[in-house]
């Protein structure tokens, strides 16, 4: 028996008062005091976290705000221009060559954010790869360059145009309609997505478009502004699907590089245009002295302030806010005309401005936007049946333990 009896270990022996024993002070410090500050860095992480979202709320507010401001200045600049100086056509060409700075100021603001600086040169043959891997070459420059430098200056030419004939609020509003227009040769020319709600919103715009040219019965200035107004949004978006069909996407330093090109071909070989204006007495400015530079040096910084917010947001922020900035500034100009200029607004107008905003926000629906919408229907649901069976199990729960407290539970015997 002693032989095939099995060994087992002695258990070790406890006492009770030491398995009772109450933990040391030291220790109980050290756990309080571990709790406290771990508390403390979630508490500091919370406040990073929410100062980080609410300064990139500010940031974008403040993006949002300087596009549309810039471009209801522009608008309102021109208009007032045109009551001293009706040159539309040398405006365009004025404010254009302010392009060539745009390049230089993305430059200066490498500079001074970049930690790795580069030479102007290094960074320019870096920006110029836009054009293709071997760069900006003569061929390129003419071949690239001056179909774009042309649909830019008719773009912001008939925009000209269109204000001496409309208010500054009906053509923003009518140059909104180029969102459309681009989804419209986009999904003809790229053969993008069919877009159900874009094909609304494009027929929105059309719509207010025609009840615009309506307003004043399809005569007058009215329909020839109206013309105009389409004719620039039209170039705008013809402009804008070359770019992505021939050059791509760009990055800022890219973009900045670009715009600074069509700055230089315009200066070089559309300065011809107004001269042969000017001799041919259709835009006939003299004396030299009575050209208003204020008015036209506020009209191109403005414009300048535009189209670099417009490339600066892109690339830091979502494009989509650029659309927002955009649109808000008819709301904007409506607000200039009517405590400015006291304009009174018609019905028909009004109702064209309001079709042609809300089809110019439909456009800014994404790609995904009908799948995101189930998803986040099917989420409700998820969620609402997982609220109902909490509210089954805590009924449930509430009625066991008052079946406990009444006796009705019966305890099976051991």
């Amino acid at each position: 028996m002693k032989k095939h009896s099995a060994r087992v270990a002695p258990l070790p022996s406890f006492n009770v008062s030491e398995l009772n024993s109450p933990v040391p002070d030291g220790e109980e410090g050290t756990q309080t005091h571990t709790e406290s500050s771990s508390q403390e860095a979630e508490g500091q992480t919370r406040c990073q976290s929410c100062t980080s979202t609410f300064l990139k709320l500010i940031w974008r507010f403040l993006i949002i705000l300087s596009v549309s401001s810039s471009w209801v200045g522009t608008t309102q600049f021109v208009k007032i221009t045109f009551e001293t100086f009706d040159c539309p056509f040398f405006m365009t060409w004025f404010s254009t060559n302010w392009n060539i700075m745009i390049f230089p100021i993305y430059y200066s603001g490498h500079l001074a954010t970049a930690q790795e600086k580069q030479s102007p040169i290094k960074k320019f043959r870096e920006c110029s790869r836009i054009f293709g891997e071997d760069g900006l070459t003569l061929k390129l420059f003419l071949k690239r360059t001056a179909p774009f430098s042309i649909l830019w200056t008719l773009t912001n030419y008939l925009y000209l145009l269109a204000l001496k004939k409309l208010t500054a609020t009906d053509v923003s509003a009518l140059f909104c309609c180029n969102k459309a227009f681009v989804f419209l040769l986009s999904w003809i020319v790229l053969k993008d997505r069919f877009m159900g709600a874009r094909i609304v919103a494009a027929i929105m715009a059309i719509t207010g478009i025609v009840m615009m040219a309506y307003a004043d019965g399809f005569q007058g200035d009215s329909i020839i502004g109206v013309a105009y107004a389409v004719g620039s949004a039209s170039t705008s978006a013809l402009y804008k699907v070359l770019f992505k069909m021939f050059l791509g996407s760009a990055n800022f330093g890219e973009a900045a590089h670009f715009v600074s090109t069509l700055g230089f071909f315009n200066f070089i070989f559309i300065s011809v245009t107004p001269i042969i204006l000017y001799f041919t007495k259709v835009e006939y400015w003299y004396p030299f002295s009575a050209v208003p530079w204020g008015y036209l040096c506020g009209v191109a910084g403005l414009w300048l302030a535009f189209n670099i917010l417009v490339n600066v947001g892109v690339v830091l922020t979502y494009p989509i806010l650029i659309s927002i900035g955009t649109v808000l500034s008819v709301p904007g100009n409506a607000a200039v005309d009517l405590v400015k200029h006291k304009m009174i607004f018609s019905v028909v107008r009004l109702g064209a401005t309001i079709i042609i905003c809300i089809g110019f926000l439909l456009m800014l629906l994404p790609e995904e936007w009908d799948e995101i919408t189930l998803r986040f229907i099917n989420s409700l649901k998820e969620k609402k049946s997982e609220d109902h069976a909490d509210e089954i199990t805590e009924s449930s729960v509430h009625t066991r333990s008052r079946s406990r407290a009444n006796g009705t539970v019966s305890i099976p015997l051991a």
